[in-house]
């Protein structure tokens, strides 16, 4: 529920295009050591009739860098070349640090938790800005907004456990730092429906990749149901 009641809807639902973003996937040891923290917060039991926070998808944890929202079939591949420039031009991986949680907003009922970025943000945020330029060359607005990077675990739509368990989580990683080595950047479809959003790959690079490197295709645009 929203802070005056009513449930989140979806702003874009109808709307024609694939909805994309473009991220940084984390690696398998640090998307175990995650799993990790979300098993333990979970297992701690919650009041008797309390309704849980809805916890992400842990097979596509990923740092979001840009959220494009529904994109046209033809407008994919200018923007598959333009994070295969940007990847190319990376000179290597980059090295992060998760610690601390947090809620979005920071007070009152919350309508998301994560993971903060103790290490490497600004190495993130130079490569946001260079996507950004890439991207405006490949028709796409400027993002002006900052960038904040987080890795989003839970949404609870002010739920009032919410509290509860952000309060939880940001116990377990006072103290706890996550190394994360970022070596690819990728273009993602976020398919919607029957659960937890699922995070379809479209095309990534390795960052340092050599520029006639060709990028990853995935041709598969949606989920095998089974």
């Amino acid at each position: 529920m929203s802070p005056r009641g009513e449930r989140w809807s979806d702003p874009f639902a109808g709307m024609p295009g694939r909805r994309l973003f473009i991220a940084v996937p984390l690696p398998d040891d640090a998307a175990e050591a995650v799993r990790s923290v979300v098993d333990e917060v979970r297992g701690m039991p919650l009041p008797d009739g309390a309704r849980d926070v809805r916890w992400v998808r842990l097979d596509g944890l990923h740092l979001t860098l840009r959220f494009l929202g529904p994109t046209p079939q033809d407008r994919i591949a200018p923007t598959s070349a333009a994070l295969h420039a940007v990847a190319a031009a990376a000179a290597r991986p980059i090295d992060i640090e998760l610690g601390g949680a947090g809620t979005f907003p920071p007070e009152g009922r919350p309508r998301a938790l994560w993971l903060g970025i103790v290490e490497g943000a600004e190495a993130l945020g130079a490569l946001a800005r260079r996507l950004d330029t890439e991207l405006v060359a490949a028709g796409w607005a400027s993002d002006h907004r900052p960038f904040r990077p987080h890795l989003t675990l839970a949404r609870s739509d002010g739920v009032a456990a919410g509290q509860l368990v952000a309060g939880r989580l940001a116990g377990l990683m006072a103290d706890r730092r996550i190394p994360v080595r970022i070596d690819r950047l990728g273009l993602f479809e976020s398919v919607t429906g029957g659960g937890p959003a699922r995070y379809v790959p479209v095309t990534s690079s390795s960052l340092g990749a050599m520029r006639d490197d060709p990028p990853d295709v995935y041709h598969q645009a949606t989920p095998d149901p089974n």
